[in-house]
């Protein structure tokens, strides 16, 4: 099924991966929202658990093996085109998650067209998909043991 004007919702993962402060953020590669900055993730496949699929994206995506410390946020993605047809329809969910792998060595994977870890301060200065800081601190406060 294509990921534009789908006939269904798509299920996708992402993840809110903290470290010393600072988040683990990719720059959009492809459609939708390509040259935006957001969390690591993906598409679920079939017979794929949520929390199975985040595990694979970030490790895909960034170069990063992740345990997952709780699920941050679900969230709908529902982008409509010019002439009010549905474009785009997700049903996101996102996890916080910690590195388990070296931090230091990051590779954007073939979806990304750049990775790095954004001190969470310094995020709201980039140009980043609705929503991103709001899960962000969502997570923090998750990981902090705060209900989000």
């Amino acid at each position: 099924m294509s990921r534009e004007y789908p006939d269904y919702p798509r299920v996708g993962v992402g993840a809110v991966v903290l470290h010393g402060g600072r988040v683990l953020l990719v720059r959009r590669g492809k459609p939708p929202l390509p040259g935006k900055w957001s969390l690591p993730g993906g598409l679920v496949e079939l017979g794929e658990t949520t929390a199975e699929a985040i595990v694979r994206e970030v490790q895909e995506e960034c170069g990063v093996r992740v345990r997952l410390g709780g699920l941050a946020g679900v969230l709908d993605r529902v982008v409509p085109d010019a002439d009010g047809r549905i474009r785009y329809h997700w049903l996101l969910v996102d996890y916080l998650a910690f590195p388990e792998s070296d931090t230091d060595t990051i590779t954007a994977g073939s979806d990304a067209a750049e990775v790095r870890w954004v001190k969470i301060d310094d995020v709201t200065g980039l140009d980043t998909t609705d929503g991103l800081m709001d899960m962000i601190a969502r997570a923090v406060a998750l990981a902090e043991g705060r209900v989000p």
